[in-house]
């Protein structure tokens, strides 16, 4: 089956816009023709910035022409998260209080994604404060994969929109899930770097010291185009690492042959639904078609932290918003507000607690990396969960810390790992998994989601909706 252009690869295309099949002016004018017809449904962009984006097409198309091709990203039309800065468009973070706020620099990660070519489209929707629910004045974006389905936290417009076929990729934010539950609940893939890998500077914080900025598209190796332009050591941002970038495209179709990946059957399988555990086994087999070793391991305890995850952020968060909280209160909806009066209660002793939990979860994850190269756990514990249960779920406190099982520890941690479509369930909705890796193994990560992505055709599935 012909694959539309709107549903194409974002390496492919760029390969057909450097190959002078397709203009970049003539590409971009197509997205946007999309955006305005099937957003308003799906509500995915805060702001589009259509007079923008085709003169950045057009000036790529030129640039291309006379030989001054910038690399993979160069005239492909991409979209960005509401919590990256830009001079050049509103940057809300889902919130109500800053809807309307030009900054006076973009993000590093926007500088660099113009650097290297690429058309932005406008920036996505997302929860409010990057936390879990969207402010009450702004609907979310419906997922194209069922509109009563949820479409996860808080990156929710970078996961449609790339969904829908209105960009062909998005960055996203990640501090607890939220790269990686939206790229689960649309069929993306995703990728959640080592933390300090990507510049945080100039991108609206919810927990500074487990904020991940990340790319969100179709396959692996649209990922590794993505990070491998926005990763780097930034002179903003002393948080990030000094480590050499490597080419993640250039390796990307290297043999997994021989690679050692573990598997905590216990962790992956207790209380877990089942068809999320038959989509993991079969990838495990698909792991070992292609030359890779499963060895069993035994996960640190994660329960004490993921039961730490939210008064850990609470604190974060309200250091994040004490120059506008409380001071404008009314302007908050009621989950952010309530996180932060939660972070302004915790105490010193109990913040302390958390702290040294995440130190020894880190430091016995790093032992167990000693013996395997790549661990694979999944994104979620259950199928994407329809918008009631989600309502259902909100009424139970501890279903938060169940949701997190498989996500907040390796944001407390650092860890890089990969999202990739893995299945899907019996309501037709995607299933997915996940790789983790030692810190700087991004590369292996994009080698590993590629080869799994060669013979599987899960990434490759259009959400009903959007066709």
């Amino acid at each position: 089956m012909t694959t539309p252009m709107e549903f194409a690869s974002l390496t492919s295309v760029s390969d057909r816009i450097r190959l002078g099949a397709l203009t970049s002016a003539q590409l971009t004018q197509a997205m946007l023709d999309r955006i305005a017809a099937l957003d308003p449904i799906y509500r995915s962009f805060t702001t589009v910035l259509a007079d923008r984006a085709i003169m950045r097409a057009e000036q790529a198309d030129a640039e291309i022409a006379r030989g001054q091709w910038r690399g993979p990203l160069h005239g492909v039309p991409i979209a960005v998260k509401d919590l990256c800065n830009t001079v050049f468009a509103p940057t809300g973070a889902g919130t109500k209080l800053f809807r309307d706020w030009i900054p006076g620099h973009n993000a590093t990660v926007v500088d660099r994604l113009e650097q290297a070519g690429a058309v932005i489209l406008g920036k996505l929707s997302m929860t409010e404060g990057a936390y879990t629910s969207h402010h009450p004045d702004n609907p979310g974006p419906l997922n194209p994969w069922g509109r009563d389905h949820w479409v996860g936290s808080s990156s929710t417009g970078s996961g449609v929109a790339t969904a829908a076929g209105l960009c062909y990729g998005a960055l996203g934010s990640d501090t607890g899930g939220s790269i990686r539950f939206p790229s689960a609940t649309c069929g993306l893939t995703g990728i959640k770097p080592t933390w300090g890998r990507v510049s945080r500077y100039g991108v609206f914080p919810l927990a500074a010291s487990l904020d991940h900025v990340g790319p969100m598209a179709r396959s692996a190796a649209d990922c590794a185009a993505l990070l491998g332009v926005i990763a780097g050591l930034d002179a903003h941002d002393p948080t990030t690492l000094p480590d050499e970038v490597p080419n993640y495209l250039g390796s990307i179709g290297d043999s997994i042959r021989g690679l050692t990946i573990g598997i905590d059957q216990s962790f992956i399988n207790d209380e877990i639904d089942p068809q999320v555990v038959a989509a993991v086994a079969a990838a495990e087999q698909v792991l070992i078609n292609l030359g890779a070793r499963i060895r069993d391991i035994a996960m640190p305890p994660t329960t004490r932290l993921i039961q730490g995850w939210i008064p850990f952020c609470s604190v974060e968060t309200a250091l994040a918003h004490r120059e506008t909280y409380p001071k404008h209160r009314d302007q908050y909806g009621p989950d952010l507000a309530a996180l932060i009066e939660q972070g302004l209660a915790v105490t010193g002793p109990e913040l302390g607690a958390i702290y040294h939990e995440r130190l020894a979860f880190s430091g016995a994850l790093k032992t167990v990396f000693e013996a395997v190269d790549l661990i694979l756990v999944p994104t979620m514990p259950v199928p994407i969960p329809s918008l009631t249960r989600m309502g259902e779920y909100g009424k139970d406190p501890t279903v938060l810390e169940r949701i997190l099982r498989f996500t907040a520890p390796f944001d407390f941690s650092g860890s890089p790992t990969i999202t990739l479509p893995s299945g899907i369930d019996t309501a037709g909705l995607p299933l997915s998994l996940q790789l983790v890796g030692r810190h700087n193994a991004e590369d292996l990560l994009c080698r590993a989601g590629h080869a799994f992505q060669s013979v599987t055709d899960w990434h490759k599935r259009r959400p009903p909706l959007a066709n």
